[in-house]
């Protein structure tokens, strides 16, 4: 096969569910090129006009397809993502100039020789191979480590970015949790988080590089219908993984060969064995994100993809026993992964669940089967906003409110429709609460309230509008006035305040990693700086996020980009942070793109909806207590 139908079978990049064979006469060299071409259906982005990076590193394997159609749905729940690669038996001659300019007939004629590299010559030894994740990896973490091409901060992050990617038959399709060299015990941090992988995505879009995004919601999509078990239970068929694994296993019908596996964990294999809730939200925000920024809305509208956010729908609409419309979940079940007390319907959750709603509604293709699903969300949409905005809200006024609360209130009526105890109310917040600010808090249930400040709960509820817009400014108020507290010497704490004593000891069972002032319990996380950059770009207060900025750049390449800091002030390096932590370093290149760029934010952010808010207003001012009504209401809010 010749060198430029191989490049163009590349091209086309891998999809989910197909059968791959291996090219034989393709490279182990290392090539970087750029190309022009018409509109090319699997690759192309719109607002590129065809124009791209094609990238084939060391070691990867060139492939073709055998069969070009995707199954959705049911057909592979037995049978892991497979692709049958085999190692190349010869090697392009690229480095002369008159074969760069005729590499990809017809697509890349006038290539400049300039962009065309070999980077490594080595032999093709099966019994010794490297893997094309682990090679690209050493290789680009090496350059950083020494310097090369390292010449400003951004410089070092996107050399570090670019070493955590992973491959999948060659073609790239998420990044490492994390990529310390010098760790030897990773867990699961070699592995491709949904939740990681966000900002990860977020930065290639805002870089104009969306094949490795685009290859990521495929894939994952694919993982979707995967056999999910654990003591003989199965969840419902649309929950996304928590991660996935790019393994190399040997074929079954050779053994002197080896195949690319996808292995993925639904929380079956993770700490507590908790399901992720928040990696199906998270996927159809970048889903819509990825439309938003390439303009190639061919992904979200393919078959295949719209069952996938039907099915993440489905699940999460799913009528219970629950009296609310705030998602019910167990403790663990997000970014806070670990026993924190944040079961039942912490903020985060529905934040994001408000936010993948409308992304959803925006991107589901119109016909008559989805009439009622979209009905349920219209109808969902509106109750969440009233029931968030009422009874999670927290301010001065609020909180004097409550502590004149009644309890025991039998009524349709009642003020206190959760009975709080005004003495829930922690001396702590009674301190801490500034006149001008408030937030949202982090869960409520009946008779408990959590009057802790989460900041990924609160910073998303801005970016989706969940939080009004007095609410939205409220909240950036608090965290200027809280700053010390909130932000400290590294941005942002996860929680506010940490738990401590016996009620760290009772909450947490006495969890050694999130000791007070540590991970998930009040440590500080420098991802979490971009969201933060939204919210503020959104609220039209972009200066909170360039102070922010300007901290987390004192410290961050110094330190190793890690994980999370600990102490009341993030003096300290966590004590179990992980180092050259990937989100880390996509939310610091997310910030300061947004920063440079601030329109680009529309990608992630949901303004309110004109009929959604008249909706909401008229919900509220006929019922604004939550009396119950003996006809219900007499229309339907279908939007």
């Amino acid at each position: 096969m010749a060198a430029s139908e191989a490049a163009l079978q590349v091209l086309s990049g891998a999809v989910p569910s197909q059968t791959y064979t291996n090219l034989r006469s393709t490279s182990l060299l290392s090539y970087k090129y750029s190309f022009k071409s018409q509109k090319y259906e699997d690759f192309g982005c719109g607002s590129q006009k065809g124009q791209g990076i094609f990238q084939v590193h060391a070691r990867s394997h060139v492939i073709r397809k055998t069969d070009g159609t995707f199954r959705g749905g049911q057909d592979n729940q037995s049978k892991p993502l497979r692709c049958n690669c085999t190692g190349a038996e010869s090697v392009w001659e690229a480095s002369r100039q008159e074969e760069s300019k005729r590499l990809v007939n017809g697509v890349a004629k006038d290539l400049d020789n300039k962009s065309l590299e070999a980077t490594q010559h080595f032999r093709y030894d099966k019994d010794d191979l490297l893997s094309n994740n682990e090679l690209a990896s050493d290789t680009a973490v090496g350059k950083t480590f020494s310097g090369a091409g390292a010449n400003s901060l951004e410089d070092e992050a996107w050399n570090l970015l670019r070493a955590s990617m992973v491959y999948y038959c060659g073609n790239p399709v998420g990044t490492i949790a994390a990529n310390d060299p010098s760790d030897s015990n990773t867990l699961n941090y070699d592995q491709v988080f949904i939740r990681d992988f966000i900002p990860s995505g977020i930065a290639f879009l805002l870089k104009g590089e969306y094949e490795i995004v685009r290859n990521f919601i495929l894939h994952t999509l694919q993982l979707q219908s995967w056999e999910k078990t654990m003591d003989c239970h199965s969840p419902g068929q649309g929950l996304m993984p928590a991660s996935f694994k790019v393994r190399v296993v040997p074929l079954d019908s050779d053994d002197s060969a080896t195949e690319e596996v996808l292995d993925p964990d639904f929380g079956e294999a993770a700490i507590g064995r908790v399901a992720p809730v928040d990696s199906g939200l998270w996927w159809i925000i970048l889903l819509r994100a990825y439309g938003k920024c390439s303009g190639d809305l061919s992904v979200q509208e393919r078959i295949d993809v719209q069952t996938g956010i039907k099915m993440i729908l489905k699940l999460c609409l799913a009528d219970g026993f629950d009296m609310f419309p705030t998602l019910l979940v167990t403790d663990g079940s997000c970014m806070i992964d670990r026993r924190m007390g944040i079961h039942g319907h912490p903020l985060e959750i529905q934040a994001l669940f408000y936010s993948a709603l409308l992304c959803a509604r925006e991107m589901l293709a119109p016909e008559d089967a989805s009439a009622d699903l979209v009905r349920a969300l219209n109808n969902r949409l509106v109750a969440l906003s009233i029931h968030i905005r009422e009874y999670y809200w927290i301010d001065m006024k609020k909180l004097n409110e409550i502590y004149r609360y009644k309890t025991e209130e039998y009524s349709f009526d009642a003020v206190n429709k959760f009975n709080i105890y005004p003495d829930q109310i922690p001396p702590w917040l009674v301190e801490w609460m500034p006149n001008k600010g408030g937030y949202l808090i982090g869960n409520l249930q009946p008779a408990h309230m959590d009057f802790r400040f989460f900041s990924l709960g609160n910073l998303w509820a801005i970016v989706c509008s969940l939080a009004t817009t007095d609410q939205s400014h409220a909240i950036l108020d608090l965290i200027e006035a809280k700053w010390s507290d909130l932000v400290a010497d590294m941005p942002l704490k996860i929680c506010y305040p940490a738990l401590d004593g016996e009620e760290w000891r009772i909450i947490t069972g006495s969890d050694p990693k999130n000791t007070p002032w540590s991970y998930h319990n009040g440590g500080s996380w420098p991802t979490l700086i971009w969201q933060l950059t939204v919210a503020c770009i959104k609220m039209n207060r972009p200066e909170i996020a360039e102070k922010a900025i300007r901290v987390a750049e004192k410290r961050l390449a110094r330190d190793k980009w890690p994980e999370y800091y600990d102490t009341k002030g993030a003096r300290f390096i966590g004590k179990q942070a992980h180092l050259f932590q990937t989100w880390s370093i996509a939310g610091y290149l997310v910030a300061k793109l947004l920063i440079a760029n601030p329109s680009a934010a529309n990608i992630l952010i949901n303004n309110e909806d004109a009929e959604l808010l008249s909706a909401f207003s008229w919900a509220l001012n006929a019922n604004p207590r939550g009396k119950r009504s003996r006809k219900g209401p007499k229309q339907s809010f279908i939007i």
